[in-house]
């Protein structure tokens, strides 16, 4: 009988691992659910016809942060592995053959020595023949180590993800930026365009007075245009939503002479007319013909000196360059610095009962003012008067979801337009994102060479600019919500130095005291034992 209990149980053991070995199951019992991976990630792995390989570069002495960072990385690649073949190695060598920025690190030591280390956030995913660079380490200004670290870890699925998306693409995405209207020239969005290069087919083109001209581009880019829009291309434009088009729409308020602005320091402003206020309007937003005003704002360099021979450079704040807030409830702002932006107009949303879901991804800082076209704008003027900056939170960027209604639902269409297709009075679910000033998108010229998008170079800092713009594309082109994983929100425990050392000084108090105790009161039970010993001893002999 006990022989057939050992059997049994040997073929149940057996059975056990069996079925641990071919079905795989994890429980994360995290707050936050870091240890979990997203159903379209999971959904990508398993689609992989070939195995991935995986080489991390971060190695070296590396701190107790960046070791957290290293280890949360292994640890998502572990779970990308449940789903793919994933070969992953560790490989500082291949540094050499790749041009790849390093990251230095100072650190002072216990000892007050300063110490420095450079270190490689990278790794590389490579499919096939193919190879993409995925940077582990997002740095954003303004923010702790601690903080940015959180944040790239925040990040380490989506970066991955991304990477692995791209890799295994077969169909390459057509984007499209809109000219005929003043639009910025390819020059003065270089930057942006080549950053879109990497994920989509970029072109260019004027509109012709035929619909569906559109209909094979994902995303329709309108930058910064300063003349009217004819009728016709507003129709276009219309049904292009209808079916489902997205639309980037970078739209100034106002228009002024950036000539006179940079010869003379000044530039009257009026309203912008575009002629598509009735159609924005339809789609639930208003660009105000306003410029805002904003005490976070950029520095800029003024003569401020009387004498025309002796130049007097002082760095001083410019309320029309404000540093717009960036919302961390949206995946498309979340983790990204500050966008700088100059001549800055503010949008409305209208229409409360459209059904139409309704997000601000950039606004002003607590401290802001309005200033109605037409007006006067004056470089040298300062700050007169802080107590006018009355407003808070000013809307710059939004983004639109859900089903549009035509502008054309009760009006006739062009009689010019080359009609392909049957009038569409309501959309597909779509989305579009509006940001009231062009400089968000425009990169500047120096020397010869495209000035980075978001780069001061007076303060020699980077915002968030090129960020924001390709996030708010991959928004509109995403169909499977990847740009979700970018909010994937993990929280930060940091350690409280000072209340760490009164824990620690407490932890070695009682580690010294309780064995010295202990070590007493086995002194004192001892001494009573032998005396009540002796005592006894002593009684027996009498």
């Amino acid at each position: 009988m006990k022989v057939w209990k050992c059997i049994i149980a040997l073929l149940t053991l057996i059975l056990i691992n069996i079925l641990a070995w071919h079905l795989v199951y994890r429980w994360d019992m995290t707050d936050d659910n870091r240890y979990s991976i997203s159903q379209p990630t999971k959904n990508l792995l398993k689609s992989l016809d070939k195995p991935l390989e995986i080489t991390i570069l971060l190695e070296g002495e590396l701190n107790a942060g960046f070791n957290r960072l290293k280890k949360s990385t292994l640890e998502i690649i572990d779970e990308f592995k449940v789903y793919a073949t994933i070969h992953s190695k560790h490989a500082a060598n291949e540094i050499e053959q790749i041009p790849l920025e390093p990251t230095v690190i100072h650190e002072r030591t216990h000892k007050g020595k300063i110490t420095q280390t450079t270190i490689y956030p990278y790794a590389l995913v490579r499919y096939g023949e193919r190879t993409k660079i995925v940077s582990l380490l997002k740095n954003q200004r303004g923010l702790s180590g601690e903080e940015n670290l959180n944040n790239s870890i925040e990040n380490l699925e989506y970066a991955f993800s991304e990477a692995i998306r791209q890799l295994t693409q077969t169909k390459i995405e057509k984007v499209a930026f809109l000219e005929g209207h003043g639009e910025l020239t390819e020059p003065y969005v270089y930057d942006i365009t080549q950053s879109l290069a990497e994920y989509y087919q970029v072109d260019r083109g004027v509109l012709s007075n035929e619909t569906g001209q559109l209909d094979d581009y994902k995303v329709v880019i309108i930058a910064d245009p300063q003349h009217p829009f004819s009728e016709i291309d507003k129709y276009i434009l219309d049904q292009y939503v209808m079916q489902g088009g997205r639309i980037l729409w970078v739209i100034n308020g106002v228009q002024f002479s950036e000539d006179l602005l940079s010869s003379q320091g000044n530039t009257p402003i009026i309203a912008l007319d575009l002629n598509i206020n009735d159609l924005l309007f339809r789609y639930g937003v208003r660009i105000n013909p306003v410029l805002v005003q904003d005490l976070q704002c950029l520095l800029v360099p003024v003569d401020v000196s009387n004498n025309p021979s002796q130049s007097n450079w002082q760095p001083i704040p410019w309320t029309f360059a404000p540093l717009l807030l960036t919302s961390q409830s949206s995946p498309i702002t979340c983790n990204i610095p500050q966008v700088s932006a100059t001549m800055v107009s503010a949008i409305d949303f209208v229409g409360g009962n459209d059904g139409l879901h309704k997000d601000i991804l950039l606004a002003t800082s607590t401290a802001s003012k309005l200033t109605t076209a037409p007006a006067h704008v004056d470089l040298s003027l300062g700050i007169d008067n802080e107590n006018e900056f009355q407003y808070a939170y000013i809307p710059i960027a939004a983004s639109i979801e859900g089903s549009f209604q035509s502008l054309y639902t009760h009006l006739l269409p062009p009689e010019e337009v080359v009609q392909k297709a049957p009038l569409i009075k309501q959309s597909k679910p779509t989305k579009q994102i509006v940001i009231a000033t062009g400089s968000a998108i425009r990169n500047e010229w120096s020397e010869g060479a495209p000035v980075p998008l978001g780069y001061d170079r007076y303060t020699q800092m980077q915002f968030g600019n090129r960020d924001f713009i390709i996030n708010a594309i991959l928004y509109l082109s995403d169909d499977q919500g990847w740009i979700q994983l970018r909010k994937k929100d993990f929280s930060l425990r940091l350690i409280n130095d000072q209340r760490a050392q009164q824990t620690h000084i407490i932890a070695q108090m009682i580690s010294i005291s309780i064995p010295l105790a202990l070590l007493a009161l086995a002194g004192i039970i001892i001494m009573q034992i032998r005396k009540r010993h002796n005592i006894k001893t002593c009684d027996e002999k009498i």
